[in-house]
């Protein structure tokens, strides 16, 4: 068996929107899997991924590192010494496979495939054109172009490995989580815990999840009426927890594509500064709310642009109560 070499090298959400493509590719060759530390949790998690490699790269992320000469050969030392068939470079649609592409022709490796709209020279074999899609179907749309295909069974949801549950609150509960990779994507916290107070007192037990750096905020949302898990749960343990909740609340961030991956449906509050065509929660039940026709609408903003950030602040507590009412009785029925 063969080795391949994908790339993915953005935040976790947008490594767990790669899963469908990895496994098509892992249906005949070994994976190996390129990322940066931003997505290496949700990495390891992934069927289908026999090596992982992780590199902190200069052009991605929202906080990128400078260029270095000695951390750039030692990553096209190593891919050289991983005697890689071929290559696929997974992006989003508004960024460049063009830099990744030319250190993997440095590592010698023959078969280089990627998205690319700028003329790439001699360092794509396969530059492929897709159409708007969403980022899950563009990333296996590159795959299929050079001939690989989700094996017989294999739907192209998001998957994750099943995580152990010992986190888990007991009973049926819903999950608001309150956070996101940039503030445009997150409604603020007042408007949030109104959401929690107003799903406690239709008689839903709400946890509020966050990570370590978040514990000010899911205190905050949590107040009295939610369970507060901020800053408790590793993001395996968080993953049991979406898991095992009937409906998630959650903006456009990773832990949206999370709750996708273990197939819990999500009320998504969704901010327009990328498309919900690209972006929305992949193939699980969803709802969602935020005005899509907002003045930040495409605009990629990470600080709204519009005063009181209204898309996702003029969102209700009782929009919010419905549409989780609507999904939990159409999983139910």
């Amino acid at each position: 068996m063969r080795s391949v070499l994908i790339t993915r090298l953005d935040n976790d959400g947008d490594v767990l929107l790669a899963g469908p493509a990895i496994r098509a590719v892992a249906a005949t060759d070994r994976v190996v899997l390129l990322v940066a530390p931003s997505g290496e949790q949700a990495a390891r998690l992934l069927p289908g991924v026999h090596d992982l490699l992780v590199w902190d790269c200069p052009w991605t992320g929202f906080d990128p590192s400078p260029v270095d000469r000695r951390s750039v050969d030692t990553l096209v030392d190593a891919l050289s010494l991983s005697h890689l068939a071929a290559a696929f470079v997974l992006t989003s649609y508004h960024q460049s496979s063009l830099p990744m592409a030319l250190l993997l022709r440095m590592a010698g490796i023959g078969y280089v495939a990627a998205a690319s709209e700028d003329y790439p020279g001699s360092l794509l074999d396969l530059r492929h054109r897709p159409e708007p899609l969403h980022e899950a179907q563009r990333s296996l749309s590159l795959v299929r172009a050079a001939g690989y295909e989700l094996p017989d069974g294999d739907d192209g949801r998001l998957l994750v490995k099943r995580t152990s549950a010992d986190c888990v609150p007991d009973g049926s509960y819903v999950v608001v989580h309150p956070g996101a990779s940039v503030a445009a994507r997150a409604a603020g916290p007042r408007r949030l815990a109104e959401m929690v107070q107003a799903l406690s007192a239709d008689g839903h037990q709400v946890v509020v999840t966050g990570s370590n750096s978040e514990r000010a905020l899911t205190r905050v949302v949590a107040g009295s009426n939610g369970i507060d898990l901020g800053g408790r749960t590793d993001y395996e343990q968080l993953a049991a927890v979406l898991r095992a909740a009937s409906c998630v609340v959650v903006g456009n961030t990773g832990p949206a594509h999370l709750a996708a991956a273990v197939g819990t449906p999500v009320v998504s509050l969704f901010a327009p500064v990328v498309p919900a065509q690209s972006w929305a929660p992949w193939r699980v039940p969803y709802v969602l709310l935020g005005d899509q026709e907002a003045a930040c609408r495409d605009s990629r903003a990470r600080d709204c642009p519009v005063p009181g950030h209204p898309c996702l602040n003029e969102i209700s507590a009782e929009e919010v109560l419905v549409a989780v009412r609507k999904l939990i009785e159409e999983v139910a029925g």
